[in-house]
């Protein structure tokens, strides 16, 4: 005969008991002072044995399952930041935008009085109060400050997930509790207000390249012929260069403080335009930066003329010399700023000066919503498009990540198909011919500037 269990009944195992309710299984026990009641299982067997193990690790003074460390959202936004410094070593320009998107949670949880205890802050408040800030564009303090854009507003978001995934795995978090940023769907938010791209077509291609100064043309004339990112090209070194086959290569500089934005180096081919011009632009200089900054007089830096291995001499130089006045190791974004200051002496051009140029060439060609280089990117991508150039090649070319297993969307194709660099030369080539007047004018510019050097 079977003794039927009173319903509610517990059975104790240590200091833990467990029970059915509403046809599950609970436990209760006591973490310190803390009562802790969990539904765990669905079945008798099952609520046992978490139970018994649940009781051993009370024994032994162990967490359990369901023990975690409330933290303050300060505390969790610093731990979270510094295990991107010191653990997963992302970039410093990674950090320093997760920094500023999670300080607009720690600025909500000190404004509601929710500052002490991360694991209670509400998503959805959130949103709404993030949604009445208004942030400075570009983080100078003097610029008109405005309501953040949805794909900003998004990004905020994503960070704040990734920093209580963050907590979760670190338990501090209450145990079997749902990320609170992960049922807002963030991917599924209309994004409304997004800054337009401005692509350019043939004949606006023509018009800015006309009103560009002799200085800013051949940089902005490299960036529409290659795709480079305006950073890229700001960390372009002489020997980077094989002009001589028609060939430009995109490599990392770690030594020298500089990293690709997706840590994919890449070989670009060169139209014969542009290696007119580069020729031009480097003249009889045989290490540097290709592109100097506007009104450098190389004699007066001691950096003029430095090779790759030369300006990290002098890079190791300059942070051994900062090590001994500070007496002990430098931070990373000390040493990011010493290796800037080498790149400066070198005379190397700043992206934001590409950016100003950019924006001050687009107004006198009558093109106001023209106003980023990366415009550039977007049009070389889309002539290549045009021209019906391979998939892989645009690619490879301009050094997307590939996704879906490094596979693309070609799948195991993507894994046997090797791009060959002729190829690859002869279809960019292809393409770019298809705007022949730009090409003119540029082999014009070429021509003038050797009659005059």
């Amino acid at each position: 005969m079977v003794r039927r269990r009173r319903k509610g009944q517990r059975t104790r195992i240590g200091q833990v008991s467990y029970y059915p309710h509403h046809g599950a299984w609970y436990i209760y026990y006591r973490d310190g002072r803390t009562p802790v009641r969990r539904r765990v299982a669905d079945t008798e067997d099952e609520a046992a044995a978490i139970a018994a193990q649940i009781n051993g690790q009370l024994a032994t003074s162990g967490r359990t399952p369901f023990s975690f460390t409330p933290l303050s959202v300060a505390e969790l936004r610093r731990r979270f930041l510094d295990y991107h410094e010191q653990v997963s070593r992302s970039a410093l320009a990674t950090i320093r935008r997760y920094r500023t998107a999670t300080l607009h949670l720690e600025n909500f949880a000190r404004e509601t009085g929710q500052l002490e205890r991360a694991h209670e802050i509400d998503a959805e408040q959130f949103t709404a109060w993030l949604r009445q800030q208004h942030v400075s564009p570009n983080g100078h303090p003097n610029t008109a400050r405005r309501p953040l854009r949805d794909k900003g507003l998004r990004y905020v978001l994503e960070v704040c997930r990734s920093l209580y995934a963050y907590a979760a795995r670190q338990r501090h978090l209450p145990p079997y509790a749902d990320n609170p940023f992960s049922s807002l769907r963030i991917e599924r938010m209309r994004v409304e207000d997004a800054r337009p791209v401005f692509v350019f077509d043939a004949g606006s291609e023509l018009r800015f390249l006309q009103q560009a100064d002799p200085w800013s043309f051949t940089i902005q004339f490299t960036l529409a012929k290659t795709g480079l990112r305006p950073g890229e090209l700001a960390h372009l070194l002489i020997e980077d260069l094989d002009l001589e086959d028609g060939w430009l290569r995109v490599s990392n500089k770690a030594e020298l403080g500089w990293r690709i934005k997706t840590g994919r180096e890449r070989s670009v081919p060169l139209i014969g335009e542009l290696v007119d011009v580069l020729q031009q632009t480097v003249g009889t200089r045989t290490a540097g930066p290709v592109f100097l900054r506007h009104q450098f007089v190389p004699g007066n830096s001691q950096l003029t003329d430095f090779s790759r291995t030369a300006l990290q001499h002098a890079l190791n130089q300059r942070i051994s010399g900062a090590e001994r006045d500070s007496g002990g190791p430098l931070s990373r974004e000390i040493q990011a700023r010493l290796a800037r200051s080498v790149w400066r002496d070198a005379g190397a051009v700043r992206s934001d000066r590409i950016r100003t140029t950019f924006i001050r060439t687009a107004k006198a060609a009558g093109l106001p919503a023209a106003t980023c280089p990366k415009s550039w990117r977007h049009t070389f991508a889309t002539l290549l498009q045009d021209a019906s150039v391979d998939p892989l090649i645009r690619q490879v070319t301009l050094g997307h990540r590939p996704t879906d297993d490094a596979r693309g969307g070609l799948g195991m194709t993507g894994v046997y198909t090797h791009t060959r660099a002729e190829t690859q030369k002869r279809e960019i080539e292809r393409a770019l011919r298809l705007w022949p007047d730009s090409l003119t004018y540029a082999r014009q510019r070429a021509e003038m500037l050797r009659e005059q050097h």
